[in-house]
């Protein structure tokens, strides 16, 4: 509402008087009215002669009698707006429609006139000191609006003519809150009309003469109001009428969208396109009063259009300050909402004393490269992105095909060349599709066969062909389930384990596997039967795309060797691990590669090799059993099986981890050697594979000395080595941390993600949770055909033994680098507060073309973070040309849905 101040002005203005009575009557009753009117004020207006009946002020002393309540704020009334406004922007707060609050604007605008005068003799005096009330902010908006006008209305008599026009607007609002107080304006009218006849003869001619002229004027000014007046209503309700028509489109459209209910479709689904925030509450504004004070002139209208660009400029150059202010806005408007499907905006933060009790990958690694600290990108909308020029081309991999780090190799004898050797520059080029690419075979139908088109590569068939690994048939290729030892499938093979040592119980003790040398991971992708979740790995080597393979038809696979480095696991997490003719020398170097796995194989688990030096009799197999038996031997490992496959043709050994360090202690020859008290098993990350042994934990409250529940209880029961004496991540004991966590990622599945951010769910195989904490989501999503990969960031508090421990798994990543892993390869990503931890230490660009590398065409990305970081990852998804589903803000927290289109440049980055 418009709440303004006595005017400067050296003129009358017209009111209502059009009679046949002469000129100098006429000017003697306006003296006689400014008398009157002056001298009833409780403050006189200063340096003012006479008063205007045509004020705009917004609040009259009846308006203070029979106000409304303080929360309740009429809306601006928008008339002549440009473009499209949400219906909160042009929907009063009153119950009545708004056809019916159109059909009485002549009614209202007639009752305006004493009302304003009875609001300058109340409040003239307190407006002319500057004094506004508090919880009135549009009105103190609009006043300083009329007390620091725009270039242009500088004039005094065109003030004065914009003052009159925009009476019906001000005081139909006035009019429209109280009824009772028309009434007594009408009550007030009526006395001071009296007065003023009855001293109207009063009045000095010669300044009737004076003043003959600008009677004249208003006269024809007033006749022609009302013509005006009525132009503008009518076109204010055809717009409104079109307004509600789009908005009603606009959210039959969201709805179809997502099975959301009404109330979160409104304040999730509008910020995509028409969201009202702070920003844009001023830009609709800046027109508005434009309008009220010059609505007839085309000088002013074009003001009014040029005022309205800059503003639309502006709200885009700073759209990531947008999201920001857009969460407290909808708060304003609707405290009781929610984030989509009605769940909390969030777990409580971090709490900085729990980071005393944990320690980060970053901290426990040794020899850990040194990280880059690069400022914020900034928003960086309308990023101009080119193709990748390198020689993988559609399967490029920076950090292991970083060609010219590999050239400058002093050797490869330990495999060091297939080992990751990411760029000085994080690449912010995007990867070619292949020709012809299509959208993946669903699950579990893609275990069997995928498009050949998505993964164009053969030369896997003409060499394993015939032990059926992978066969070309058509525009498919096909799995019939085989390897190297399971010719005759894979499920038979794993009964074969089974009945070998029934202690294993797939499922149930054995839950979380890890196979080295995959192929194309049709081991892990069988033991999914078994309830059995499968971290496979192979290089990327000669076995052309083999780990592509795995992950295309929705089998968990990253690329990584057993070279100089340990794996990015934590120790003691697997319960079985795995070697089918995977091809490593475990025997060589003192054992090194094999107590590798000792690091990572938990205390009592198995370890299944099967290779020919079990089984046949050739020479050399015969000189590497020997070996490896004295290994096993040294390294305390009890050979608890060792069995033939009939079927197959082929033989397993299976070996156990001890729980216990008496074997260790009773060794003759302390080889291979006991590794110091100061060497931390924990961290992996670029650190150099050491030929030693760890101690198995014996205190009955660390980790490592119990075997963990069964599955699937032990995904919900926290681990028996949390105690309450730890805090938790989020401030509370470490138990009750990660209960609260759990009950929270299922209430934000089951409430939204499931059925609130449009995702259809058959459609999503491949998970990975960006920056997982206890491992909640994934827990969350179990019941589901998914599968999710926990990555721990190395610089957080490292907590993915926790997640090992409920029967999930993950792996050790900085998000400053690329990921193991082939393009395409991931159909949903979620992002947990990723962004403003990352952006602190690298740029945010770099990472966005990482998860376009990775993410399949059509998948999704989830984003939860601070307002501002969802900002500047919406900017550079819009670039990217991906499609913005939601986004949503509250309180500084923001959540973005987004799904990956097939777009890709058409230039390719220069060559170095």
């Amino acid at each position: 509402m418009a709440k303004g101040k006595g005017r400067n002005s050296k003129r009358a203005t017209s009111g209502s008087y059009t009679s046949t009575v002469t000129t100098v009557v006429f000017v003697a009753l306006c003296v006689v009215g400014l008398w009157m009117l002056t001298s009833n004020s409780i403050i006189s207006p200063q340096n003012t002669t006479r008063t205007s009946t045509a004020s705009s002020f917004s609040y009259s002393a009846a308006d203070r009698l029979f106000s409304k309540p303080a929360d309740r704020k009429d809306p601006p009334v928008y008339e002549d707006s440009q473009g499209d406004l949400p219906d909160d922007a042009i929907k009063s707060d009153e119950t009545k429609p708004l056809q019916a609050t159109n059909d009485e604007d002549e009614q209202k605008s007639q009752e305006d006139q004493p009302k304003s005068e009875e609001t300058q003799n109340v409040e003239g005096g307190e407006d002319n000191n500057g004094k506004q009330e508090p919880e009135q902010e549009t009105s103190g908006e609009n006043k300083n609006e009329e007390e620091n006008p725009p270039e242009g209305k500088q004039s005094s008599a065109g003030e004065d003519e914009k003052q009159q026009e925009n009476e019906p607007q001000v005081t139909e609002e006035s009019s429209e809150k109280n009824p009772e107080a028309e009434e007594l304006t009408q009550q007030t009218k009526d006395e001071q009309s009296n007065e003023n006849q009855s001293q109207e003869q009063n009045q000095p001619e010669a300044e009737a003469e004076k003043r003959e002229g600008e009677s004249q004027e208003n006269s024809q000014e007033s006749q022609s109001q009302i013509t005006e007046e009525d132009q503008q209503q009518r076109l204010q309700q055809q717009q409104e009428e079109e307004q509600q028509q789009q908005q009603q489109q606009q959210q039959t459209q969201e709805q179809e969208k997502s099975d959301m209910s009404d109330e979160t479709l409104q304040q999730s689904s509008q910020p995509e396109s028409q969201e009202t925030t702070s920003d844009e509450i001023q830009q609709k504004e800046e027109p508005q009063q434009s309008q009220e004070s010059s609505q007839t002139t085309d000088e002013d209208k074009e003001q009014m259009k040029d005022q309205k660009t800059q503003s639309e400029s502006n709200l885009q150059e700073d759209n990531s300050n947008q999201e920001s202010k857009q969460g407290t806005t909808t708060q304003d408007k609707a405290p009781s909402v929610s984030f989509p499907g009605g769940e909390s905006s969030g777990i409580p933060k971090e709490s900085k004393e729990s980071k005393k009790s944990w320690s980060t990958q970053a901290d426990q690694s040794e020899n850990q490269k040194e990280r880059r600290k690069e400022g914020s990108d900034g928003t960086i909308y309308g990023y101009t992105w080119q193709l990748c020029n390198e020689t993988a081309g559609q399967d490029y991999i920076p950090c292991l095909d970083n060609e010219k780090a590999i050239m400058k190799l002093r050797g490869r004898k330990h495999y060091e060349h297939r080992e990751r050797h990411c760029p000085e520059e994080s690449p912010t080029c995007l990867v070619p599709l292949p020709e012809m690419y299509k959208t993946p075979v669903e699950w579990p139908k893609s275990r069997d066969k995928i498009w050949y088109h998505n993964v164009p590569h053969t030369l896997l068939a003409e060499v394993k062909g015939h032990q059926n690994w992978v066969k070309v048939t058509g525009e498919f290729l096909t799995f019939p389930g085989g390897g190297t030892q399971f010719i005759h499938g894979a499920m038979h093979y794993i009964d074969f384990i089974q009945k070998s040592i029934p202690d294993i119980a797939w499922g149930k003790r054995t839950r979380v596997v890890l196979d080295v040398g995959c192929g194309v991971a049709s081991f892990g992708g069988y033991l999914f039967d078994r309830d059995v979740l499968t971290m496979s790995f192979a290089p990327k080597d000669e076995h052309e795309a083999q780990v592509q393979f795995a992950l295309e038809r929705g089998i968990p696979a990253i690329s990584a060797v057993m070279g100089s480095q340990r794996l990015p696991f934590p120790s003691r997490v697997f319960d079985l691990l795995h070697c089918a003719r995977c091809r490593v020398p475990w025997h060589v170097e003192g054992g090194t590669l094999l107590l590798e796995l000792n690091r990572v194989l938990r205390p009592g688990g198995y370890f299944v090799w099967s290779a020919t030096p079990v089984y046949q009799k050739l020479n050399e197999d015969v000189e590497i059993w020997k070996e490896m038996s004295a290994l096993t031997v040294s390294m305390c490992w009890e050979l608890v099986s060792i069995n033939r496959d009939k079927l197959n043709s082929i033989g397993a050994a299976i070996y156990r981890k001890p729980t216990t360090n008496d074997c260790y202690e009773q060794r003759k020859h302390k080889r291979p050697p006991l590794c110091k008290t100061d060497d931390d098993p924990n961290a992996a990350w670029y650190v150099p594979l050491q030929s030693c042994m760890h101690r198995v934990p014996v205190d009955g409250a660390e980790r490592g000395t119990r075997w963990p529940e069964e599955w699937p209880r032990r995904v919900q029961v926290p681990p028996y080595w949390l105690n309450k004496s730890q805090m938790g991540i989020y401030g509370r004991p470490a138990p009750d941390d990660f209960a609260s966590d759990y009950q929270h990622w299922k209430r934000v599945v089951q409430k939204s993600y499931l059925n609130g951010l449009g995702i259809s769910w058959s459609n999503v195989r491949n998970v990975m949770d960006m920056r997982a904490v206890y491992g909640g989501f994934a827990a969350a999503l179990r019941d589901l055909k998914v599968w999710v990969l926990n990555v721990v960031n190395i610089d957080s508090p490292d907590t993915l033994p926790i997640i090992y421990e409920r029967g999930l798994f993950g792996i050790y990543h900085d998000w400053c680098e690329s990921f193991s892993t082939y393009p395409r390869t991931y159909d949903l990503l979620h992002a947990d507060h990723l962004f403003s931890k990352v952006k602190k230490r690298c740029k945010i660009a770099p990472l966005m073309a990482e998860i376009d590398r990775i993410v399949r065409p059509g998948g999704k990305l989830i984003v939860r973070d601070e307002s501002s970081a969802v900002g500047e990852v919406e900017n550079l998804l819009k670039s990217l040309h991906w499609e913005v589903h939601l986004t949503f803000s509250k309180d500084q927290e923001g959540i973005l849905s987004a799904q990956k289109s097939l777009w890709r440049p058409d230039t390719f980055v220069a060559s170095s």
